[in-house]
C-alpha cells in the first residue's frame, strides 16, 4: 500500500543544512514559508520540526525514527542530493511521509571529481605538491604511469559509473563493472565488461572506483582481501600498482585495511572523498600514508551542481505539496 497524496497550499518548509538562494526563492514564489534552521540532534528529537509540513536536508541532518516521530506534521522529507542513508525510510513510510531526493543534479560533478582523483593518483600530483611545499624538487622520484592500457573496475554502474566509463574509455582504459542490478546488454552499450562476481572484478582490475550505495550489504565491501587480489600490472605490461578511488559513500571502503595496505606498499594509492566518520578522526593512520590523498566530501560541490540540486529539490517539494506524484520518491 503506497503513501497517500495530499494538497497543502501554504506549507511551512524547514531548511536545515543550507540551500541555494534561487531554490529558496522558488519555494517562496509558490507561497510556501521557508525557515532556515540550525538545530542540534537533541533539538530535532525534542520536536524542532513539529510545526513543519516539509523539511529539506543534505547529509548533515539525521532524520532518525525518534526525530520523525517527534514531527507529526511532516508530509515531505527532501534530500538535496543523492544518498538518503541519513533518513530512516521505514519510519518515514510508517508516518505517511514522502521522501524525495535529487539524484541527477550532481552526476557530472562526481564524474569529474572521480576522474581527477584517478589522474592525481597515477601521476603523484598530491605527493609532488607536498614535496614542493617542503622545498624539494622530486622530479626523479615521482615517475607515474598512464591510465591508458590499464583496467578500471567500477563497483556500481549507474549514471555516475557510466559517465566515468565514458571518459576512462576515451583515455584508453579497459572498463569493467560489477552491478547486480544491471543487465549485460546495458553494460555492453557503454563499452564495459560486466562481472557477476565482485571478486572477479578485483582480480582483473588494477584500478577500482566505487559508485554504489551504502547499506549493510555494502559495508566494507572493499576490504583487505579483495584489494590484495588486484593485479599490479596492466594488460599493457606496465607495472602500474594498485589504485583505489571512492567518491560514493563512506563505509563502503574499510579505511583501516586501506591504511595498512598503503603502509606495506601493497596498495599504491587511495583517494577518498567520503569517510566512514565525517569529519574523520584526524589521528587515523590513513592520514600519515604517502599514497593517500583525500577531499572533504566535495563530489557535489560545484556551482553548477549546487544550482541544479537546489532547483531540482525545490521543484520536487512544490510538486509533492500540490498533490502530484513525485518524480524521485525513494520510500515506496
Amino acid at each position: 500500500m503506497g503513501i497517500r497524496h495530499f494538497l497543502i497550499d501554504m506549507a511551512k518548509v524547514a531548511v536545515t543544512d543550507g540551500l541555494e538562494k534561487k531554490a529558496i526563492s522558488r519555494l517562496k514564489r509558490a507561497k510556501h514559508e521557508v525557515i532556515e534552521l540550525n538545530v542540534s540532534a537533541k533539538e530535532l528529537r525534542a520536536g524542532a520540526l513539529n510545526e513543519f509540513e516539509a523539511v529539506i536536508v543534505r547529509g548533515a541532518t539525521k532524520l532518525t525514527q525518534k526525530v520523525i516521530n517527534a514531527s507529526p506534521n511532516l508530509r515531505v522529507i527532501a534530500r538535496a542530493g543523492v544518498g538518503v542513508d541519513n533518513i530512516d525510510l521505514d519510519a518515514a513510510s510508517d508516518a505517511d511521509i514522502i521522501v524525495i531526493n535529487a539524484p541527477l543534479a550532481s552526476t557530472q560533478s562526481v564524474i569529474e571529481l572521480t576522474i581527477s582523483h584517478l589522474l592525481a593518483s597515477v601521476r603523484y600530483v598530491p605527493q609532488a605538491d607536498r614535496a614542493m611545499r617542503g622545498k624539494k624538487w622530486a622530479k626523479k622520484t615521482l615517475v607515474g604511469t598512464e591510465l591508458k592500457g590499464k583496467r578500471l573496475g567500477l563497483i556500481g554502474f549507474g549514471r555516475i559509473g557510466q559517465g566515468v566509463a565514458k571518459i576512462a574509455s576515451a583515455l584508453g582504459m579497459e572498463v569493467h563493472a560489477y552491478d547486480p542490478y544491471l543487465s549485460e546488454k546495458v553494460a555492453k552499450q557503454h563499452g564495459a565488461t560486466l562481472h557477476k562476481n565482485i571478486d572477479a572484478l578485483f582480480e582483473r582490475c588494477t584500478h577500482i572506483s566505487v559508485h554504489c550505495n551504502y547499506s549493510e550489504q555494502t559495508h566494507h565491501l572493499v576490504n583487505a582481501e579483495r584489494i590484495q587480489a588486484m593485479p599490479d600490472k596492466g594488460p599493457d605490461g606496465v607495472l602500474c600498482g594498485r589504485h583505489l578511488v571512492n567518491c560514493a559513500r563512506g563505509g563502503i571502503v574499510d579505511e583501516d585495511a586501506v591504511s595498512d595496505l598503503l603502509k606495506s606498499d601493497l596498495l599504491t594509492s587511495a583517494a577518498l572523498d567520503v569517510f566512514e566518520q565525517e569529519p574523520p578522526d584526524w589521528s587515523h593512520p590513513l592520514f600519515k600514508q604517502g599514497g593517500f590523498h583525500g577531499t572533504p566530501h566535495i563530489g557535489a560541490s560545484t556551482l553548477e551542481a549546487q544550482q541544479r540540486v537546489g532547483l531540482d529539490i525545490a521543484k520536487g517539494v512544490i510538486s509533492v505539496l500540490k498533490g502530484e506524484k513525485p518524480k524521485h520518491c525513494v520510500n515506496r
